[in-house]
């Protein structure tokens, strides 16, 4: 199957001949080996580590009002958002690779293809969302500074660096959830999944020394509000049990669940979690 049938079109804010023509010039792709078509595709010598490239970190930013004005691609209208807003669809998501690394994205930013970004046709820009792949359950946080992809069945353009993560890259093309990340919703108790590393562990009664791959559910000041809070996690979700413990660090006590053999098993279960209580952890190595 021909992963896309059009190229995303960039910049968007280039004239509108030019989209036509750029749009016009990859109508009829050829998939090489994989999803991706034409000269796109991964870089001749990718990073080693892209599966521990980290999500992106929302974080409060102005809108590029330049991006919010109405415009008309392949014969269809867009009204792109004016401020941050509700928004969570399912749908087809793509990815763009080495064919655009380097040009500039309609935010007036450089592409980078292991960056953790994504275009997309209505969001601000920029801004954050919330990326799960609906066949593996996999999660990536990104951050929207591009327009496209301008095909009516498709949701959301990914870098490489995201599709990677997602683990759809061969494929060109998968089913995904995307929900936008309000900048006022960042700092509270349900925000966003974000890859952090945390110092070592410091020695304490209710210190699990053990490193890896974790879940971090809760952070409290007070030691007694961590420990309700585990045995509240341990009734809600019975499923992770006795996986669930506190971490002290500084002068936090965190409420952990783990450790995880790899990350894929770690976002499968904050997938989860999600889905079952509204809260999304987030995923960090210890």
């Amino acid at each position: 199957m021909i992963a896309r049938l059009f190229a995303p079109v960039r910049p968007y804010l280039a004239a509108l001949t030019t989209v036509l023509v750029l749009a016009g010039c990859s109508s009829a792709p050829t998939k090489s080996g994989g999803g991706y078509y034409l000269d796109d595709g991964p870089g001749a010598n990718p990073p080693a580590d892209i599966a521990e490239i980290p999500d992106a970190v929302p974080r409060a930013e102005p809108i590029n009002r330049a991006t919010t004005r109405p415009y008309t691609v392949l014969g269809r209208s867009y009204r792109p958002y004016t401020k941050h807003e509700a928004y969570r669809v399912r749908g087809l998501a793509s990815w763009y690779g080495k064919r655009y690394h380097g040009n500039q994205t309609a935010n007036g930013e450089i592409y980078d293809m292991y960056a953790m970004t994504a275009a997309h046709t209505l969001l601000p820009l920029p801004s954050y969302a919330r990326v799960t792949n609906l066949s593996n359950g996999r999660t990536v946080i990104v951050r929207v500074n591009d327009r496209g992809p301008f095909h009516d069945e498709r949701v959301i353009d990914l870098s490489y660096a995201a599709a990677y993560r997602l683990g759809f890259v061969d494929e060109g093309s998968t089913m995904v959830e995307v929900e936008a990340i309000i900048a006022g919703d960042i700092a509270k108790p349900g925000a966003p999944v974000v890859a952090i590393t945390e110092p070592p562990p410091r020695a304490g009664p209710l210190t699990s020394g053990e490193s890896g791959i974790f879940l971090q559910l809760g952070a409290f000041s007070e030691r007694d509000n961590a420990q309700v809070f585990v045995r509240k996690m341990r009734s809600d979700v019975v499923w992770l049990g006795d996986f669930i413990h506190v971490y002290q660090s500084a002068n936090l006590y965190k409420v952990h669940a783990g450790p995880y053999q790899d990350r894929i098993a770690a976002e499968r279960d904050a997938a989860r979690v999600y889905r079952e209580l509204g809260l999304a952890p987030i995923i960090l190595n210890r």
